[in-house]
């Protein structure tokens, strides 16, 4: 492999990795289906009586869902605790929007930040695609409230009793018992008729997840759902269609509906998340786009994600009833509180979506919420836990280096040996490594030091998708760790600070590290990807969370103060032999003197 080929290759691998991190990671898309539409039947086995059907209707065909208009005439309940606002409307008998009181919605402001400010539905309202008569558009009366609790109520076309109940948990509550940011929801059909009833295939919003900033790309918008297996992810990039670099091109649908078990459901953005966890679980999902006001002082619409769950429900005996009961969270995505086992029995936490480096990624999310608990700062608690991190797997990178030393002071002997086997490279590859195992060195002990923190890079890449935590979090320059560091624009084009100061350090870092000098075509390669390695680093921090610049830049600073130690240590010299291989192994053959 010569070098072209390699350059070549790395360019191929930056490529790939830049593919898997913005492209959206979309299934084939699948075709609309209709929402399904309940008819008229007959009980044949009661003579006389009848089963009424409640017709659903099928959805727009607009690209975007409608924004909910309010003309103030809605009368709203609010339940709050210390974590939370709840704001109740009687349109619907449903969760206008919920205020988060330690999250503020603007730096420095006192207001909280409101999730489904601007929406589609309210939250777990039923759609008005699915259930027309009982939706949003419907007052509904306010039978009670309390400081914790409020019940709506409505008959539906004379023949349906509709009670909805909501219940706050206290501030206080235990771990073992509750969670403030959860509420429960019961919803009570009651027959008020001498027929039976089948109602509908009905929909419940799940609420609108918005863009949090004017910075904010919508990576991180989707609609999550746990089939009792998997838990499955449809972004809002599947209904804008488009594709990456051309391929898989996919047009703009209006929604997407996936039919499987529901045993949560989500909506999130960035930071904050709903999580519906029903009693008994749903059918499917439902997403769909809607097109948000820009953010002041921009002309960029603000894109946000609309869902909802289906249910079905039993056919209402005469005079019988039947109750939906489910918990519904809604608040930041706090890995401690979300994987809370007491309160969240189905996997709930994996909202956060940390992947296939998740305990990489719960590993410093949960160091680095400890430390910050006595450190008080965010960009302290991520430098030592880095510095922790570092500390710990310092054996084995001290080893890493020292190989890496002791395998430079060996080209001469591997000169001699690539001499005296350059027409037989089997036999060159096994002296080389009876070489190296009698001078104990690791061949790639050089790629070593850079290749330990990639597993705890990604790891922190993963979890700073969802570390609401870091937001708005200051150190020195910065204002907030969970974006970019921008201190200015050039040509429009930001300047981030840590990203650029990551790349001198890797720069730095990949001098001081001994390079190998090997024929085969791995050394080759590993020795092209270290060369490479801060290009790929600074292109995949540029414009993500600084926070993880500040990982990787005080990961590198260490490496270099260690590398600076062993480069000053003596290593014993290299055994001055010449391996030669024979038919029946290899052997060490000490050149004559002259």
């Amino acid at each position: 492999m010569d070098k072209k080929n390699t350059t070549i290759g790395i360019l191929f691998i930056v490529a790939a990795i830049a593919a898997y991190i913005f492209s959206p990671k979309a299934p084939p898309r699948p075709q609309p289906v209709a929402l399904p539409v309940s008819s008229a039947t007959v009980d044949a086995g009661a003579p006389g009586s009848s089963t009424v059907a409640v017709a659903a209707v099928a959805p727009s065909n607009s690209i975007f869902a409608a924004v909910a208009k309010e003309d103030g005439s809605a009368t709203i309940v609010t339940l709050s605790n210390d974590f939370i606002a709840v704001a109740f409307t009687d349109l619907g008998g449903a969760i206008r929007d919920v205020g988060f009181k330690k999250y503020p919605a603007i730096k420095g402001k006192a207001e909280p930040y409101v999730f489904n400010q601007l929406h589609a539905d309210p939250m777990l309202a039923f759609t008005q695609d699915s259930f027309p008569g009982l939706d949003s558009s419907v007052r509904y009366q306010i039978v009670s409230q309390s400081a914790s609790e409020v019940v709506f109520r409505v008959v539906f076309n004379n023949q349906i009793e509709v009670t909805r109940r909501y219940v706050v948990q206290p501030s206080d509550v235990a771990p073992s018992k509750g969670e403030p940011y959860q509420l429960r929801h019961e919803t009570t059909f009651r027959n008020l008729t001498d027929q039976a009833v089948t109602l509908p295939r009905a929909a419940l919003s799940l609420g609108t997840a918005a863009l949090t900033s004017d910075v904010d790309q919508g990576t991180y918008q989707n609609l999550g759902c746990n089939d009792g297996k998997d838990v499955k992810f449809t972004r809002g990039s599947e209904l804008a269609g488009g594709g990456f670099l051309g391929f898989n091109r996919r047009d703009p649908v209006p929604y997407i509906e996936r039919t499987s078990p529901v045993v949560w459901a989500s909506v999130k953005n960035q930071f904050f998340t709903t999580v519906l966890t029903p009693d008994q679980p749903g059918i499917g999902t439902i997403i769909r786009r809607v097109e948000l006001p820009p953010f002041p002082g921009t002309d960029r619409p603000v894109s946000a994600i609309a869902g909802a769950a289906r249910f079905d429900f039993p056919v209402l005996a005469a005079h019988g009833e039947t109750k939906f009961g489910a918990d519904f969270y809604v608040g930041p995505k706090e890995y401690k509180r979300l994987s809370n086992a007491d309160i969240f029995k189905h996997d709930q936490d994996k909202v956060m979506e940390f992947g296939m480096f998740k305990f990489f990624s719960q590993l410093l999310l949960t160091m680095m919420t400890w430390i910050h608990g006595w450190a008080g700062n965010w960009g302290l608690a991520i430098i030592l836990t880095t510095l922790f991190i570092k500390i710990a797997s310092l054996p084995l990178s001290l080893s890493a280096a020292r190989s890496a030393k002791r395998m430079q002071k060996l080209q001469p002997q591997m000169a001699a040996i690539k001499e005296k086997y350059k027409d037989n490279p089997r036999k060159l590859q096994e002296a080389n490594m009876a070489l190296f195992k009698e001078n104990k060195v690791n061949p790639l002990g050089s790629c070593l030091p850079m290749m330990i923190p990639l597993p705890f890079f990604f790891g922190f890449f993963s979890m700073l998708q969802s570390a609401s935590e870091l937001r708005f979090g200051e150190f020195l320059w910065v204002h907030n760790l969970a974006g970019p560091d921008t201190i200015a624009h050039i040509a429009g084009f930001p300047i981030n600070i840590l990203p650029l100061i990551l790349g001198v350090t890797m720069i730095v870092q990949t001098k001081l590290v001994p390079q190998p000098n090997m024929d085969t075509d791995q050394a080759k390669m590993m020795s092209q990807m270290m060369k490479w390695m801060p290009l790929i680093y600074v292109v995949m921090c540029y414009s993500f969370s600084c926070a993880l610049s500040l990982y990787s830049t005080v990961n590198g600073l260490f490496t270099i103060g260690q590398q600076l130690y062993i480069n000053r240590q003596k290593e014993k010299d290299p055994v001055v032999a010449v391996a030669a291989a024979s038919g029946r192994g290899i052997k060490n053959v000490t050149p004559k003197k002259k």
